[in-house]
């Protein structure tokens, strides 16, 4: 327990100490800075343009009709058409019935990656449209990816 303790303490005494750094000057900006894309907004439009862009194929994709309890995926291909590493943070879908992987690693300028999404049509009826929130650090922080499906009873 007193292990805990002592290293709980030590962990405050590194984050209090990250805390008190100098603020960063107009030349002292870095992409790589831009973790949470939210610090993006107070960017002047030189620093801006230094941020990476997530450029979509396409943001979205028709089933078409679907037998009631198929699951089905599609990958959503996008390229950094930016001047730095992509790093993708989050990729959310609006319901349990759609879930969505995206890339770990940091995508390069100039190379592509994909965000593969799995649509469960068991609990769905008629015609579905669902969407996937995808943040990064892009400005805009957040870009919309959109499923839809007609969901039958049978074929």
């Amino acid at each position: 327990m007193r292990k805990n303790i002592y290293l709980f303490i030590i962990m405050v005494l590194f984050v209090g100490a990250s805390c008190h750094q100098k603020p960063a000057k107009e030349g002292d900006f870095q992409v790589s800075d831009v973790h949470i894309p939210q610090t993006a907004n107070g960017l002047s439009k030189k620093q801006a343009e230094k941020l990476p862009v997530i450029t979509f194929e396409t943001t979205q994709y028709d089933f078409g009709e679907v037998v009631k309890g198929e699951v089905l995926k599609y990958s959503f291909k996008f390229k950094n058409t930016g001047k730095s590493n992509l790093i993708i943070y989050s990729s959310e879908a609006t319901c349990g019935c759609t879930t969505s992987v995206p890339p770990k690693a940091p995508i390069r300028p100039g190379e592509s990656g994909e965000i593969e999404v799995t649509f469960n049509s068991k609990s769905q009826e008629g015609k579905v449209t669902k969407r996937i929130l995808v943040g990064a650090n892009t400005y805009p922080a957040e870009t919309i990816l959109v499923i839809t499906a007609n969901v039958t009873s049978s074929k």
